[in-house]
């Protein structure tokens, strides 16, 4: 006996469907144009044109460039249009869902904190002071996500800038940021981004032992946490920017 074939069901949906959904992409197009003439204005207007800032461009239609300090400015511009730059969980979750290709690129996320001496030692103890003042017994190391950081001038820094713990600052105690190794993408932590264990697979984790350095996803999709230079940005630095709900435009 020959089937029926039916048309296409239509039913009601049986789940509850959320009113936003989260996106993630990069600061391109005309959203990357208009961000990348508020960020330059604000860093004109706020930070005098400081070099360390001064370092996003815009060239193949997208936002290019990226150093913690850039990053953090850069998240303090998104929030005014309910934004925010990306986390270290974020990028992982977007390589996990294959909603981007980040392969040949560079994404600054955090701050990791070892010890209140050098590399940029500075900066790593004034840091300290405001851990301390929230956790007297805060375990190191700690990574601190820069969506969770404010920028202020500061001229007895090496770099006349400072941060400043957000007043709701997640202060991630990381001991695996002492373990360097290699990991693989699913022995990630999905709420920090990190690796759970380094012992063993095609991504690595490189680490230093004191001090304050970034943490960014490299160009091989490898986890840096021991590079000291934090003004050094170049062209494969990007931003990328998540958004909470659909349809945010930056204003013009």
């Amino acid at each position: 006996m020959e089937k029926t074939k039916l048309p296409t069901f239509k039913g009601k949906p049986l789940i509850e469907i959320p009113t936003s959904i989260p996106q993630i992409g990069y600061a391109e197009g005309d959203f990357g144009k208009a961000f990348l003439q508020e960020y330059r204005g604000r860093v004109k207007s706020d930070y005098n044109g400081h070099s360390t800032l001064d370092v996003l461009s815009y060239s193949d239609n997208v936002v290019k460039g990226s150093n913690p300090f850039a990053v953090v400015l850069a998240n303090q511009v998104l929030k005014q249009e309910g934004l925010r730059v990306a986390s270290q969980a974020d990028l992982e979750k977007a390589l996990r869902m294959q909603a981007m290709n980040l392969s040949g690129t560079y994404e600054d996320t955090g701050l990791v904190f070892r010890s209140d001496d050098n590399p940029n030692g500075y900066l790593a103890r004034d840091l300290m002071k405001q851990i301390l003042s929230r956790n007297k017994k805060q375990k190191l190391p700690v990574m601190i996500p820069l969506t969770q950081l404010e920028l202020r001038v500061d001229r007895n820094s090496n770099h006349e800038l400072a941060f400043n713990l957000g007043e709701d600052a997640q202060i991630v105690y990381a001991p695996i940021l002492n373990k360097s190794g290699n990991f693989n993408s699913e022995d990630i932590d999905e709420k920090t981004g990190l690796p759970k264990k380094t012992e063993g697979g095609n991504r690595t984790l490189y680490i230093t032992n004191s001090g304050l350095s970034r943490l960014y996803l490299n160009r091989n999709l490898c986890l840096g946490s021991g590079i000291d230079d934090l003004a050094g940005s170049n062209d494969g630095g990007r931003v990328v920017v998540v958004s909470d709900a659909e349809g945010i435009a930056p204003k013009k």
